[in-house]
């Protein structure tokens, strides 16, 4: 008797734009994240995104990993570096949002900040920031402020 298995998958399809977006600064991945995040949600529930990148820092695509509560959002490690790992991605941006409106990380958000860059540094793949945004438009980078 065979033993049934499932097929596994695995695709990837590029859009290509005419004018792609790199990224060459905090500034700018807080002004594209700003741009693609739903602004009526912002200042209500805690969102974790990724920006996916290639090695000349040109955005692939962002995605969002998950979406919680209104003081925090679960982050499953395997399900971002799957997609990481599936697009071909060599760089990446982590980002949330503070719905309490204050830019200060929190001790859950640099142990999660350093679980992802552990993982990062074995699959060799760049953690470039760590965003935190706030609905006024400011935005903390852990990299601007040294605890990448």
């Amino acid at each position: 008797m065979k033993n049934k298995v499932n097929e596994i998958k695995i695709s990837y399809k590029s859009k290509e734009t005419k004018t792609p977006c790199k990224i060459n600064r905090s500034a700018d991945a807080a002004n594209l994240l700003f741009e693609h995040w739903n602004q009526d949600t912002i200042e209500l529930h805690e969102s974790f995104k990724v920006v996916l990148m290639n090695n000349s820092n040109i955005v692939k695509g962002i995605i969002e990993i998950s979406n919680g509560g209104i003081a925090g959002t679960l982050v499953d490690v395997r399900i971002l570096f799957a997609v990481a790992l599936k697009t071909l991605t060599t760089g990446i941006i982590i980002c949330h949002n503070h719905p309490s409106g204050t830019l200060k990380p929190s001790e859950a958000d640099k142990r999660l900040t350093t679980k992802i860059k552990q993982a990062s540094e074995f699959l060799d793949i760049k953690l470039l920031d760590h965003l935190i945004l706030i609905f006024d438009g400011a935005f903390y980078s852990f990299a601007d402020n040294n605890l990448l």
